[in-house]
């Protein structure tokens, strides 16, 4: 008779018994007042409305320190009060530091509001640098705390107002846990001698720089494959570009207005009349018809403009590594040596090899090696690439000792391919 495995005891509501709502100034400074009189790092989340709404601004930020409340802060309510009244929360927030899980997903809506970190503590990217299998924070959570986190309103709409008790309540949990998550994620790391790799990984996501958008970022809406001629796309790019203008003006994400499918299907098979479209059972959407006007225009610019879209983008860059095989058979060689050679050193560092090394600075190396190969000629690719200096000191060698078994297995060449070849 075996013991079956007993049911972790479920958290659903914050250990710390004080939880306030923070939503006029008076309520801010009183907030910064308490933080102040307190130390050690703070325990910060931001609630996002992605999915509902087109900017992604933070609708409600949590912050908890060491034997204050947990306090949940309307930063939309605020600022109508008084724009400036968030400085003050931002200074006291970048004399410390920020505990956060999955910090890249944070960090960049509470750059909108001034609020920087100088430094961070993400507990998502710490677990899986000590190689956690699982490192969602309900996960993490059971590790560390042998608690079960109560996650139901993760997905919901937070620029909803009045916000739900509820959901406020989840809010809570989510830093309740996030100081003694540090300090388990901290001994691991350190036990495993990976505290460096980890500050130095931390580092990188607090000073992430904002990704420039993509070029014809309407090519991207899903379906886009089929659709061939330049007169169809010209289509597909107006109707986009239409729906992005409104749901900006909106504030509503673009999917909420119409779906890709819609537009992809109408670009395909355009409609010859404002009434015909308006009968359309393929356009559809909840603005389809209330905004029929819009999409009237832009349908008929798409019909009628002189500037029309390349079939094809010129490449840029590398080509895709999954034409490699077929195409470009010494890079793949070099790309299969090197990922074999990362692959296992990433099972004896435990960690994933993502985190070893990102996967697009391999292919680039991968694709133009330096010309005389060496541990030295790699990691100076390498820093160029923007790696950090764990990962140059850990990986060099290996790719370096994997490319030129790459040269030397089939006298295979070492010199870069050329995309036209």
């Amino acid at each position: 008779m075996t013991d079956e495995p007993q049911e972790l005891p479920l958290l659903a509501k914050p250990r710390v018994s004080d939880v306030r709502l923070v939503e006029t100034c008076e309520q801010l400074r009183e907030t910064i007042k308490l933080l102040s009189a307190s130390s050690g790092p703070f325990a910060l989340d931001a609630e996002r409305a992605s999915g509902f709404k087109y900017s992604q601004r933070a609708y409600l930020i949590q912050v908890h320190r060491s034997g204050t409340p947990i306090f949940l802060i309307d930063p939309i309510a605020i600022q109508d009060e008084d724009s400036t009244a968030m400085q003050q929360l931002a200074e006291l927030l970048a004399q410390d530091e920020w505990i956060l899980h999955a910090a890249s997903q944070d960090i960049p809506c509470l750059r909108e509001l001034g609020i920087i970190p100088k430094t961070i503590f993400d507990t998502e990217l710490g677990s899986r640098i000590a190689g956690l299998a699982r490192v969602g924070l309900g996960a993490v959570t059971e590790n560390f705390l042998g608690l079960r986190l109560a996650k139901e309103h993760s997905a919901v709409d937070w620029s909803t107002r009045p916000l739900k008790s509820d959901w406020l309540n989840y809010a809570a949990l989510d830093v309740d846990v996030l100081l003694e998550l540090r300090e388990g994620v901290a001994k691991l790391l350190n036990e495993q001698g990976k505290t460096n790799w980890a500050q130095q990984e931390f580092a990188n996501v607090a000073n992430m720089k904002v990704k420039e958008p993509k070029v014809d970022r309407w090519r991207g809406m899903t379906g886009m494959h089929e659709i061939k001629d330049a007169r169809s796309l010209a289509i597909a790019r107006e109707l986009w570009l239409a729906r992005e203008a409104l749901a900006e003006k909106l504030d509503v994400s673009p999917g909420r207005l119409i779906p890709d499918s819609s537009i992809v299907g109408l670009a395909a098979n355009p409609v010859k009349s404002r009434p015909e479209l308006a009968s359309s059972k393929t356009f559809s959407g909840r603005a389809s018809r209330t905004y029929l006007d819009t999409w009237w225009a832009a349908l008929n610019e798409g019909l009628n403009t002189r500037n029309l879209p390349p079939t094809r983008l010129p490449a840029t860059g590398i080509p895709n590594h999954r034409i490699w095989p077929n195409r470009f058979p010494e890079a793949d060689a070099r790309l299969k040596s090197v990922r074999a050679a990362l692959t296992a050193l990433a099972e004896e560092l435990n960690l994933p090899i993502e985190n070893l090394i990102t996967p697009d600075y391999v292919r680039q190396v991968c694709w133009e090696p330096p010309a005389e190969i060496s541990g030295q000629s790699v990691a100076e690719v390498l820093v160029n690439l923007g790696a950090r200096a764990w990962q140059i000191q850990e990986c060099s060698p290996m790719i370096a000792s994997a490319l030129l078994e790459a040269a030397a297995v089939g006298q295979i060449s070492a010199e870069p391919e050329t995309a036209g070849s």
